[in-house]
C-alpha cells in the first residue's frame, strides 16, 4: 500500500496542500480549527510528518535562477534559504544570467560534488534541458514559476497568474478606465501569457473591448517597461491606465511618464505585479498584484524533501498559490 502523501492529508482535512504545509512546519496565520483538522487528518492517514532530516545524503539543495539583481529574486532566494535551513539543508545558489554560464558544465560541477535536489527558476530553459538535468543528476527537481507548457512528470510551484491579471484589470475597470494598456513579459513565458489572458478576461466580463495597439510584450525589466511605456504613452489613443506584468516594468513606466511630464495617478494609473520591496519605495507607492514569493520558495523546497522522504511520491505535483491585489497610491479614477 503506498504511503499517504501531503495531498492525501489535504483532501482528508478539506484544505489546500499549502495549508497542510503551514501547519506541519509550525507557521502562523492558520486558525486553531483548521490546525486541529489537519493534525487529525495526519493521525488518521498515518502520514509521516516531515521533520528536518537528520542525515541528508549531502545536505545541499541547489537553486538555479536567471538572475540575482532584482528584488523579486532576492525574496525568492531568502525564502528558499530559510526553507532549506528548516529542513536541515544548506542552499547553493547559482545565477544562469552570467555570460559564461553553460547548463551542461553546471550539471558536471553538481555531479562532482552531488546535491539532494534542485529548484529551477529559469525563464529560458526548455523541457529537453529539464529532462537532461533529471536524467544526469537523478535527484528531485522542482520548477518554480515554470515557463512553457507543464510537463506532468515534473513538480512545479507557481502563483495564480490568470487570477492576478483579472484582479489588476478589474481594479482599473472599476475605477472607470476603459483605455488600459498592457505590458507583459516574454511571449514564451507562461506566467506572462496567463496574466494577459486575465487582462482580456476582465475586459470581457465588463463588456469593454481592449483598445487595439495598447498591448506590448517586453522582458519583465525596467528597460522594457520604459521602452514600451513610452510607446503606449505616445500612442495617439493613449491609455489612461497601464497594467505592467512586473513591478520592474511598472518602474520603467514611471520613468517614461516622468520624462513626458505625465503625473501618476492624476493622468495615468499604473498597476504592477509581484509586490516586491521596490513598490513601497516608488513615488507614489505602487498598486500591484502580490504573489507570495517566499511561500512559493518554501513549497518548492518542501516538495524536494517530500520526494526524498517518500521516494519520489510527490513527483508531478502542481501547486498554485493565491495572488492578491495590494492597492496603493498609483491608481485613481481617470481624469476624463
Amino acid at each position: 500500500m503506498p504511503r499517504p502523501t501531503l495531498s492525501d492529508v489535504a483532501v482528508a482535512a478539506g484544505v489546500s496542500v499549502p495549508t497542510v504545509s503551514k501547519v506541519l512546519s509550525g507557521k502562523k496565520h492558520v486558525s486553531a480549527a483548521t490546525r486541529d483538522k489537519v493534525l487529525e487528518a495526519v493521525r488518521a492517514s498515518g502520514y509521516e510528518a516531515l521533520r528536518p532530516l537528520s542525515t541528508p545524503r549531502v545536505g545541499l539543495i541547489d537553486l538555479l535562477i536567471d538572475g540575482l539583481g532584482s528584488p523579486w529574486a532576492e525574496v525568492l532566494v531568502k525564502g528558499a534559504e530559510q526553507a532549506a535551513a528548516r529542513w536541515g539543508f544548506s542552499l547553493v545558489v547559482t545565477s544562469s544570467a552570467r555570460p559564461d554560464f553553460d547548463l551542461r558544465r553546471w550539471i558536471g560541477i553538481v555531479r562532482k560534488r552531488s546535491t539532494d535536489g534542485i529548484v529551477f527558476v529559469l525563464s529560458r530553459a526548455n523541457q529537453e534541458e529539464f529532462a537532461a538535468v533529471e536524467e544526469l543528476l537523478r535527484v528531485p527537481l522542482v520548477l518554480l514559476d515554470p515557463v512553457g507548457k507543464r510537463d506532468p512528470r515534473l513538480s512545479t510551484v507557481g502563483a495564480t497568474n490568470w487570477s492576478g491579471g483579472v484582479m489588476a484589470t478589474t481594479h482599473l475597470l472599476e475605477l472607470g478606465h476603459e483605455r488600459i494598456g498592457f505590458i507583459g513579459g516574454p511571449l514564451d513565458t507562461q506566467c506572462s501569457l496567463d496574466r494577459h489572458e486575465g487582462y482580456l478576461a476582465a475586459h470581457r466580463t465588463f463588456g469593454v473591448e481592449p483598445r487595439p495597439g495598447l498591448t506590448r510584450f517586453g522582458d519583465f525589466l525596467v528597460s522594457g517597461g520604459k521602452t514600451f511605456g513610452a510607446e503606449l504613452l505616445d500612442h495617439p489613443d493613449g491609455p489612461t491606465a497601464i497594467f505592467a506584468g512586473s513591478d520592474l516594468q511598472a518602474a520603467g513606466v514611471y520613468h517614461a511618464a516622468a520624462e513626458r511630464g505625465i503625473r501618476i495617478p492624476d493622468e495615468v494609473s499604473v498597476v504592477g505585479f509581484d509586490d516586491s520591496p521596490v513598490c513601497e519605495m516608488m513615488s507614489p507607492p505602487l498598486t500591484t498584484v502580490r504573489q507570495p514569493l517566499d511561500d512559493m520558495a518554501n513549497e518548492a523546497v518542501r516538495l524536494i524533501t517530500e520526494e526524498l522522504t517518500h521516494r519520489k511520491g510527490s513527483a508531478g505535483t502542481r501547486i498554485e498559490l493565491a495572488t492578491s491585489l495590494i492597492v496603493r497610491g498609483s491608481t485613481a479614477r481617470p481624469a476624463h
